[in-house]
This record gives C-alpha cells, structure tokens and sequence, in this order.
C-alpha cells in the first residue's frame, strides 16, 4: 500500500538530511495499530515523531517547516 503522504512527509525529511527513517508499518501489524492511537489519540497515517516528539501528520510536518522550526528540531536530535 502507498501512502502519498507517508512519501511525501519522507522527502521532506530527507531534504533536511534525515538519513534515518524509522517506519512502523501500522497497516500491517494491527497491535502497532493500537498502539499509534493510544499515543497520538489519531488514526491516520503518518504519525510522525522527531526525538520522541509527536509532530502530528504531514501537513503539521510541511506547517512545522514553513514556519522554520523544523530544521532547529532536526539539529537539536
């Protein structure tokens, strides 16, 4: 299954030279499932963490880079 917000939250990622992805396939594993929810309180894919830091989605991770605070949470890790 593709997400095209899982690929496009990945590229921005990696445009800020985040090498290290770690992708927990949540549609695959139904107790990962569970598990994203209890923490995020959220169904929806990608759920994206920085340094154990719920950013929320990809539009809250294309918000946090527009506003210029993304690159200082990625230095920061």
């Amino acid at each position: 299954e593709v997400c095209p917000y899982c690929l496009r939250a990945k590229a921005l990622l990696k445009r800020h030279g985040v090498d290290a992805i770690e992708e927990i396939r949540v549609d695959l594993d139904p107790a990962q499932r569970e598990h994203m929810v209890e923490l995020t309180g959220r169904r929806t894919v990608p759920q994206i963490f920085i340094d154990g830091i719920h950013v929320g989605g990809c539009d809250e991770l294309i918000a946090l880079d527009r506003r210029g605070a993304l690159a200082p949470m990625l230095a920061a890790g």
